[in-house]
């Protein structure tokens, strides 16, 4: 099979083709990513010679570089998205044109070119906060962030081209992941490259926001298997091992990293801040799948990615954009999620 992954130089994109290539030797990937500040060639540089994988460099709202590569392949899984809460409420207006109308050229294209499986990737912001209890596929969406309304508005418009022209799509919404090779703007890297700088780590508010944590690599094979046994017009939550508050996993990182606590620097907390998530994902498992990693093996590895690819990292906390977007931030300090 030969799919198109849109957004592949990305964190969980990249890591897709790379679970994808060593796991089916009889699929190819075209990749087709814009190269945006979050994109990154290094992530893939290994695959450089492998003659299953192409990189294409191309935005996804560009539609006749979509229908060139659209005609080539069986299947699309959908990555390429702006994902930075804090950056959308900084600028809403490119997350309406590549999280939603990238999407509507995507399924334009797909639809005329006959694709067998459209995966859309999704998150669990769409739902909303959750006070208690775990949010379930056909919930209400109730985003609260500019970045979580455009994922909500690209998911209602997949689910309407599996009702009304029956194309074969499937959404995913996923908690929040972290591993190898995730942008140092998010929360994760940032706190482990930061403490490594003996830098502070900023904290929104309180610390006690709740988020559930699913290591990359499971959220990968999750895909995998929805790409193939998934059902269209079918939504599936992804969930990780491991929820609790900002505040415990800061400590946690930091005490691991051998770190003192005085690091973590509470600021105000950042507008529309959602209090919990937390996902059903029952659906999944009877699917067969469920998590390989425990979250301490993962948090732990994911602590030594970081130690050992200082030049990865490093490179990109210098960059220019990462620079001016600190500039612009509002009196509450960036920080992920």
């Amino acid at each position: 099979m030969k799919i198109l992954v849109t957004g592949g130089l990305g964190f969980i994109g990249s890591n897709f083709i790379r679970h994808i290539l060593s796991s089916h030797s009889d699929h190819q990937v075209v990749n087709l990513d814009k190269k945006t500040y979050a994109g990154n060639p290094e992530n893939l540089k290994d695959l450089k010679k492998n003659s299953r994988y192409a990189w294409v460099r191309a935005d996804i709202l560009d539609r006749k570089k979509v229908d060139r590569l659209m005609g080539q392949v069986q299947a699309v899984v959908h990555f390429a998205a702006q994902t930075h809460v804090d950056r959308s409420i900084l600028d809403s207006g490119e997350f309406v044109r590549t999280n939603v109308l990238g999407t509507q050229v995507l399924l334009e294209s797909a639809r005329a070119y006959g694709v067998k499986r459209f995966v859309h990737v999704s998150t669990d912001e769409v739902y909303g906060s959750k006070p208690e209890g775990e949010s379930k596929e056909e919930d209400m969406l109730l985003p609260n962030s500019p970045y979580a309304a455009s994922k909500a508005a690209s998911d209602h418009l997949v689910r309407s081209y599996f009702v009304t022209y029956g194309f074969p799509a499937v959404v995913t919404r996923s908690s929040n992941n972290f591993g190898p090779y995730q942008y140092p703007e998010k929360a994760v890297p940032l706190l482990m490259t930061n403490a490594m700088q003996d830098k502070p780590y900023p904290l929104y508010g309180d610390g006690l926001q709740v988020r559930d944590w699913l290591y990359v690599l499971d959220h990968v094979r999750a895909l995998d298997l929805i790409l193939e046994k998934g059902r269209p017009g079918e939504i599936y939550n992804i969930g990780g091992t491991h929820s609790c508050a900002n505040l415990e996993l800061a400590r946690q990182v930091l005490r691991l990293m051998g770190k003192p606590e005085t690091l973590i620097q509470k600021v105000p907390d950042r507008p529309g801040h959602d209090r919990r998530y937390a996902l059903n994902c029952d659906k999944l498992r009877a699917l067969g799948w469920k998590p390989e990693f425990s979250f301490d093996k993962a948090l732990r590895d994911t602590i030594t990615w970081y130690q050992q690819n200082k030049s990865w990292w490093s490179k990109l906390k210098k960059d220019k954009d990462y620079q001016t977007y600190y500039e612009k931030q509002y009196k509450w300090t960036v920080v992920s999620r």
